[in-house]
């Protein structure tokens, strides 16, 4: 996928003295690599996952390599509830939230396809996923990101989002046959502009990220990134000024909608 030739807002100096972040999603992939990062940076990071097992044993790799403060919360995007008590528990332990990075997100293989092909179910099971579940947690951690100052929310979004992209023959994209995955992601980037709408007078940067075809479980590890290169990337979002809220963001600048 080509980037847009703008070369995006200009980024700060990342500073986490005393900052706490949450991701979403973070026991594998991007997420684990997000949470790592972050944590290098100095951030106490709650690493989210659906899975306890999994998310305890993601904490404890990382606690070996010496990764940080990085804690577990049991976090299942799907479900409201769940969302509520992650937020009450963290609540009950920081008076804010820093920043929130929405990554959960599912490719559900049998089942998506072309328009005239793709399973309902699939699409209701993408869609409460990737459209509902950050929407469902960025809604319950709202409170404690008002209480921050200048907190980032951000989406982990795709290129194929981008209906420009989409739409450009030239591009690989055009000939993707995954219609539940690609227009959830165009969704996503509709909530983005939405929060960042709703939030910008507040002080809080809402922004969605490409981090390009990254190696993870969803691509059956057909990504030419690693997971650090993509998580490089989220990162950089973190970082941007309230100017940039509402942006669809990547590597070298912004892409096109």
């Amino acid at each position: 996928m080509m980037d847009s030739p703008d070369p995006g807002p200009h980024i700060a100096p990342m500073d986490s003295t005393g900052k706490t972040a949450l991701v979403t999603g973070g026991n594998k992939g991007i997420g684990f690599a997000v949470v790592r990062q972050l944590a290098a940076h100095g951030y106490t990071t709650w690493l989210g996952s659906r899975d306890e097992a999994r998310g305890r044993a993601a904490v404890a790799a990382l606690e070996e390599a010496g990764a940080g403060d990085v804690r577990f919360i049991a976090l299942d995007v799907t479900d409201e509830a769940s969302g509520a008590a992650a937020a009450a528990r963290i609540a009950s332990l920081t008076p804010s939230l820093d920043v929130l990075i929405n990554n959960a997100g599912i490719y559900v293989k049998e089942g998506d396809g072309a328009p005239s092909t793709v399973r309902l179910d699939a699409m209701r099971a993408t869609y409460d996923v990737n459209v509902f579940g950050p929407l469902r947690v960025t809604a319950a951690f709202l409170p404690l990101l008002r209480a921050a100052r200048g907190a980032h929310v951000v989406m982990v979004g795709a290129g194929l989002g981008s209906l420009t992209l989409q739409l450009d023959p030239s591009q690989g994209l055009s000939r993707w046959p995954a219609f539940a995955y690609s227009s959830s992601k165009t969704a996503l980037n509709a909530l983005t502009v939405g929060f960042a709408n709703e939030l910008r007078e507040e002080g809080i940067v809402v922004t969605v990220v490409n981090p390009g075809f990254v190696a993870t479980d969803l691509n059956g590890h057909a990504g030419t990134l690693t997971t650090d290169e993509g998580a490089e990337r989220v990162l950089r979002a973190v970082q941007l000024p309230l100017s940039a809220t509402g942006s669809f963001v990547t590597d070298h600048g912004t892409c096109p909608w």
